[in-house]
């Protein structure tokens, strides 16, 4: 395992979470048997924590989760080498149901709610593993409206007329039915104005803090996402290039003008940094 873990377990003087609940060792992913896309990708989550993965559109953000899940067969890729474990147990070979089963599930990108459906309806089809009995499904679909109270506003509309932050609602909501241990959640701030990009990550902090769920979060919003997370991986052209605790990536001067936008001298322009000599750097 990589030095990440043990940052993650608290070797650099961090608060101390959980054993990992998920385990990326060295993956490669390869689409159309010809098409690398992942290159060695080594991460971990511990039970209860909330880590960020970070990166720029096409940094492969999306790719990891969809290995994770088990969703990249749908899209004519493999995990080529490593191995994938979670809950102490090789994973990376199951089916998508098989995964949700075990409490790993996946909020893709896009919020990807059935439009011709209710939001009530949605909520449901999370339950669909489930075999513990409807008065069990049904005290979980009050513990989801009492999470998100708008959607209890809203259970009866097609959730296809809601507005985008009821619709990403929706879909953790949705995740939530599944009793889920870990919640792999692909860009939830995209398309979504500012202050509900933050209501959303509250909600997450608080089902991490109450209910011990714990979050792999694909995101741009670099800001936002080190302000939650508890650590942090930043992804370039398919290779972790950068991790550690999530204050630690704050502070980092590299982090600051490449993601965060800000430099020695204040706010500066993406288009004027000469990022050649230090980008080298980070890649050696």
């Amino acid at each position: 395992m990589s030095t990440s873990v043990l940052g993650l377990n608290g070797a650099d003087g961090s608060a101390s979470l959980g054993d990992p609940i998920l385990s990326v060792n060295n993956i490669e992913v390869v689409y159309d048997h010809v098409i690398l896309d992942l290159k060695g990708v080594s991460l971990a989550v511990p039970q209860g924590g909330i880590v960020a993965l970070l990166g720029a559109n096409g940094a492969g953000k999306t790719t990891t989760l969809k290995a994770i899940s088990n969703l990249l067969r749908a899209e004519r890729g493999d995990v080529t080498k490593g191995a994938i474990s979670f809950g102490g147990e090789r994973v990376d070979r199951l089916s998508p149901d098989d995964l949700v089963r075990r409490g790993c599930i996946q909020v893709l990108e896009g919020r990807h709610c059935f439009g011709h459906l209710t939001i009530e309806e949605n909520l449901l089809t999370g339950a669909y593993t489930r075999r513990d009995g409807n008065a069990a499904i049904r005290r979980d679909l009050e513990l989801v409206y009492a999470t998100f109270p708008r959607l209890r506003q809203r259970r009866s509309s097609m959730a296809g007329y809601t507005s985008g932050g009821e619709q990403q609602m929706c879909a953790i909501g949705r995740a939530m039915m599944s009793k889920p241990k870990m919640i792999l959640l692909d860009e939830p701030s995209m398309g979504l104005a500012p202050q509900i990009v933050e209501e959303i990550f509250e909600i997450v902090r608080d089902l991490n803090a109450r209910q011990g769920v714990s979050f792999l979060l694909a995101e741009q919003n670099t800001n936002m996402a080190l302000r939650y997370a508890t650590y942090g991986y930043i992804l370039e052209t398919g290779r972790v290039v950068m991790d550690g605790p999530a204050e630690s990536l704050r502070e980092n001067e590299d982090v600051k003008e490449f993601y965060l936008g800000v430099a020695e001298g204040g706010q500066r322009s993406f288009r004027n940094v000469k990022s050649y000599k230090r980008r080298k750097r980070w890649l050696a």
